[in-house]
């Protein structure tokens, strides 16, 4: 069912390998896409701190006010006004 496969790395350029098990283990956990670099430039990635752009593993955070409580919080995502948000305390009792 499976063939290896050449790919091509969209970081580095070099053509890289990907094997059989590689496909067999993208397919039973259910990816949906081969992998875009090679082995070399994943781990270089890892390392670094992950998928963000420019190496910046950082979350840009916003101040909101939680509706529970009335504590300043922050959240990773942009505050709607149509959908309360909670600190984490009070997000942690409503669980």
């Amino acid at each position: 069912m499976f063939q290896e496969k050449t790919l091509t790395c969209k970081d580095c350029g070099s053509e890289f390998i990907f094997t059989i098990g590689e496909q067999e283990f993208y397919a039973e956990k259910g990816f949906q896409n081969e992998p875009a670099r090679c082995k070399d430039c994943r781990n270089q990635r890892k390392a670094s701190g992950g998928r963000r752009a420019g190496g910046n593993s950082r979350r840009e955070m916003h101040d909101a006010i939680c509706a529970e409580c009335g504590a300043p919080t922050q959240v990773p995502f942009e505050p709607r006004n149509d959908r309360p948000i909670y600190c984490s305390d009070c997000y942690q009792a409503r669980r």
